[in-house]
């Protein structure tokens, strides 16, 4: 028999999933779970036999950590095997403040191609259920722990997982389980239009990120081949539609890349994407990937672009650098992966349309 997962599920849902009676028994799983629990032996509020039982018919974790790799500016990285044998890979990240925020995979892989970004050249194998995501949490916190923050920004596209996605929320942010914040919580997208309807719509009530890198139609649809059914145009209105709608400010990110992205005029096509939206802009100087054919912004590159946004009233950001050493940087994630595969074996050769 095969047994059953526990750490995507509600209360409820142990409850009927198990059989359990009393009912309150499925919320003090959950209470366990939320807290980290590990083995059903801990859950010293359940009898021996009750314990016994549950053993029996369930797990609380479907993956286990494969690899455990730490950058010495404090990132970790920790690669996940899921009970398929296929991995993902998820980051924690310290910033100045000592803020750790955990960066999760939505899916093993990527469909959305980005020249500029590791995963997206693995390819995509599929998505990943809500206690695959939930289970990314839960492992970092044993490894950090207490977190303050998640962001859905690691392997692939939440927007093409968004039903697990919104199940793996609402599991964390239950009051009886974990109790995280919504307002600690982020998505990040590639740009996928109807996504960000929807979550402006049919909520939850979080955070939106979209991933902009350029906002040269053509460029874009070079770097992100999204931008070609998902125009720019129709991009931004939907971001101006979500912060209307939530009234929660949008971030908008670029991965700046070496004579690509970053001239005067790349800056002025940004300023006017930006200009009369509740937005703030995130420049990310691109981190580098084997085998992809970009380089490093200089220095002087990066502060030119944020003087020209900053001085044309942009909110503005210039983000530092994270996990290098351990290919845990933003763009960099599927590293241990494609290492695994023979320097990057596409998992399936599959592209957004």
């Amino acid at each position: 028999m095969t047994k059953i997962p526990l750490a995507g599920l509600s209360a409820e849902e142990i409850t009927a999933e198990l059989g359990l009676s009393p009912a309150f028994r499925g919320k003090q799983i959950f209470k366990w779970i939320g807290k980290g629990t590990e083995s059903f032996d801990e859950m010293t509020n359940l009898s021996a036999a009750l314990r016994e039982e549950l053993s029996q018919k369930a797990v609380l974790r479907s993956s286990t950590v494969s690899k455990v790799l730490k950058d010495p500016d404090g990132t970790i990285k920790l690669q996940v095997t899921l009970s398929d044998g296929l991995a993902v890979e998820t980051v924690l990240l310290t910033d100045r403040e000592d803020r750790k925020t955990a960066c999760v995979s939505c899916q093993v892989g990527c469909a959305m191609n980005c020249a500029f970004c590791q995963t997206g050249h693995l390819g995509l194998a599929r998505s990943l259920t809500a206690g695959e995501i939930v289970e990314q949490f839960l492992f970092l916190e044993k490894h950090a722990g207490p977190l303050d923050n998640i962001v859905f920004m690691g392997m692939g596209e939440p927007m093409m997982n968004l039903s697990a996605v919104r199940k793996a929320i609402s599991v964390l942010t239950d009051k009886d389980g974990r109790g995280l914040s919504g307002r600690r919580i982020t998505l990040s997208t590639s740009g996928v239009i109807q996504g960000i309807y929807d979550l402006a719509d049919n909520g939850p009530s979080i955070r939106l990120a979209v991933s902009l890198t350029t906002a040269d139609p053509a460029l874009r649809e070079r770097l992100m081949p999204i931008g070609r059914t998902n125009p720019l145009d129709d991009l931004r209105k939907a971001i101006d539609y979500f912060a209307k709608k939530t009234g929660k400010r949008v971030t908008l990110e670029a991965a700046l890349l070496h004579d690509t992205n970053t001239s005067k005029e790349s800056a002025e096509n940004m300023i006017r994407f930006a200009r009369g939206m509740d937005v703030h802009i995130n420049l990310i100087p691109w981190n580098p990937v084997e085998g992809l054919q970009f380089s490093e912004p200089t220095a002087r590159e990066c502060k030119n672009f944020v003087a020209l946004l900053e001085n044309a009233g942009i909110n503005v950001t210039l983000r530092t650098r994270r996990g290098r050493e351990i290919g845990g940087a933003c763009g960099q994630l599927g590293k241990t992966l494609a290492e695994s595969q023979g320097n990057g074996k596409k998992l399936q050769n599959s592209e957004f349309i």
